[in-house]
């Protein structure tokens, strides 16, 4: 008997000729994210991973919380790995029911404490020339446990734990399923310049479109000194449990300050908010191009605040040439809430420390600004050579967990 890990995909198995290739990269993703845990063998088969580690010290319970990060991965199992023998698979069977009444502390054999857990065993037969098939294994085996162990009764609707048996090459057999967050793997669908805020909505945005499979850069305006040193901490900090889903992030840091007042002197206060925002767009183009990046992602939310409505959003995007992905753009907050809480960021978005879309904030921005008025203004002054200045001065770095 051998414990290994078993990893299930869910959305690659529709891929076509190419599923080859998110399979491999997957396969990829999981040995990056187990590096340091020991040698193990990755083993593709039959539209499953298996990981099998060659020390007997692995850490089980630290990989399953390393890849169930892993984008790709809808969920896995700790199994145990038998020879396909009945009466091997029996044995076993009769062992992980023992260990779930342990885990609730019943002893299995009295007779006060009969039918007080329920069980069911789910079995799939892919190896065809097996002489039973699925619903007999399943009868044959709840049968054998149910006769050594009274304090058990069978519940095919809604058991208190399940025996899953997997007859392949091989038998796998185990009771949990860890759920992970599907998608695709990362690296299989390009690579994007995330527009990371201090807020709760931009990291969000960020971890939406790592689960489809895009490797993941940011870019960070700072307004020293309006904003303060622990605001670009707090930045950090995010970036670093982004990556704990995207492996690293590179994230760049632009000084934004002269810009920022550049456009409040020179620019209607109604206008300031559209203005800067086409200025940062700008910005995160060139360096998203810069560093092989194919498209722009923000935080945005239609109707959310005055920047986010449909005419503001159509007046900014028109200062960039690339796609400019919008993926929580028909949420509303507490949907976006639920999620940063799922990925941790929420507690560090919440911290008390302003960004730069904080300050020089017009008391009644325009709603409904028109590209023509826009390009007036811009015309009126410049802000090329700033810009060329603060992508000069951006100070990248790469974040790893």
């Amino acid at each position: 008997m051998k414990k290994v890990i078993l990893v299930r995909y869910g959305e690659i198995i529709l891929k076509g000729l190419n599923r080859p290739v998110f399979e491999e990269k997957l396969m990829g993703n999981i040995r990056k994210s187990l590096y340091g845990f020991g040698k193990i063998n990755v083993i593709r088969s039959q539209a499953r991973i298996y990981i099998e580690p060659f020390e007997e010290a692995f850490d089980f319970e630290g990989a399953v919380a390393r890849l169930i990060k892993v984008f790709g991965i809808v969920s896995v199992s700790i199994v145990f790995k038998i020879p396909t023998e009945f009466e091997d698979i029996k044995q076993l069977s009769l062992e992980l029911a023992k260990k779930q009444l342990q885990l609730r502390n019943i002893s299995g054999a009295a007779e006060n404490e009969q039918g007080i857990v329920s069980f069911k065993v789910e079995a799939k037969r892919g190896q065809k020339n097996f002489p039973m098939q699925s619903p007999e294994i399943c009868m044959e085996l709840g049968g054998y446990v149910l006769e050594n162990l009274p304090a058990l009764r069978v519940d095919v609707h809604k058991p208190d734990f399940k025996i899953y048996v997997e007859v392949r090459e091989s038998t796998y057999m185990y009771c949990d399923i860890i759920p992970s967050n599907g998608g695709l793997p990362i690296g299989t669908n390009g690579r994007a310049m995330l527009l990371l805020s201090g807020g709760i909505d931009s990291p969000v945005a960020g971890w939406m479109m790592a689960k489809r499979g895009m490797e993941i850069e940011a870019v960070h305006f700072y307004s020293y000194p309006y904003t303060s040193e622990r605001a670009k901490d707090k930045v950090i900090a995010l970036a670093r449990i982004m990556a704990r889903y995207c492996y690293h992030i590179n994230l760049h840091i632009v000084p934004f300050t002269e810009i920022q007042l550049e456009i409040n002197e020179k620019c209607p206060e109604d206008q300031l908010t559209i203005i800067m925002r086409r200025a940062m767009m700008i910005i995160s183009e060139r360096i998203a191009v810069k560093n092989g990046a194919q498209a722009l992602i923000t935080g945005e939310s239609l109707g959310q605040v005055a920047s986010q409505t449909i005419q503001s959003l159509a007046v900014t995007n028109a200062v960039v040439q690339m796609p400019v992905f919008r993926p929580l753009i028909g949420m509303d907050k507490n949907e976006v809430i639920d999620i940063a809480r799922k990925i941790d960021t929420f507690e560090t978005s919440i911290l008390p420390y302003e960004d730069c879309c904080t300050v020089f904030v017009a008391k009644h921005p325009k709603t409904k600004p028109k590209l023509d008025e826009i390009l007036k203004l811009e015309a009126a002054f410049s802000l090329d050579e700033m810009i060329e200045k603060a992508i000069k001065d951006t100070e990248s770095m790469t974040i790893t967990e």
